[in-house]
């Protein structure tokens, strides 16, 4: 006899970042209404909701919703896991910059790159772009230990 198991993981994460998304809107829009506030929350917000909407519609016409899919085993997550919080607790010692792009070289070589140029290549340019990016829009000073802040 075969028991049918349903997974409800993917829509509960879904559901739960419409509901942060729609609680940060709403939020914004009682701080402040203006165009300058609502400027990059606004779009990002819909943006953010339209693709959550059509990947429900996308799972319900293909019958996929609660179906489980092919998931990674805990013994090749736990050690992304940990290399994240370690990049979160090394982003003051150093620096954002350098931190981004060791934290991209390690999470490609987990995941099975063993393209030495695609890993050093990719992840020093995405990292830095990325750590320059947010030092110029953020508004407060960052750790950066090879770009200027």
């Amino acid at each position: 006899m075969s028991e049918c198991k349903r997974d409800y993981g993917d829509f509960i994460v879904l559901m739960g970042l419409a509901g942060f998304t729609l609680w940060y809107l709403l939020d914004a829009i009682r701080v402040s209404a203006t165009p300058q506030n609502l400027l990059l929350i606004l779009p990002l917000a819909v943006i953010v909701l339209a693709i959550i909407a059509l990947e429900l519609i996308l799972r319900i016409k293909h019958g996929s919703l609660f179906r489980s899919s092919e998931e990674e085993p805990l013994h090749k997550t736990l050690p992304v896991v940990g290399l994240f919080a370690v990049y979160v607790l090394s982003l003051e010692a150093i620096g954002f910059d350098i931190a981004t792009v060791a934290f991209l070289a390690l999470f490609l070589i987990l995941k099975g790159e063993r393209n030495w140029l695609l890993v050093g290549g990719y992840s020093v340019a995405f990292g830095l772009s990325v750590a320059f990016f947010f030092s110029q829009m953020l508004p407060y000073p960052m750790t950066l230990l090879l770009l200027p802040s």
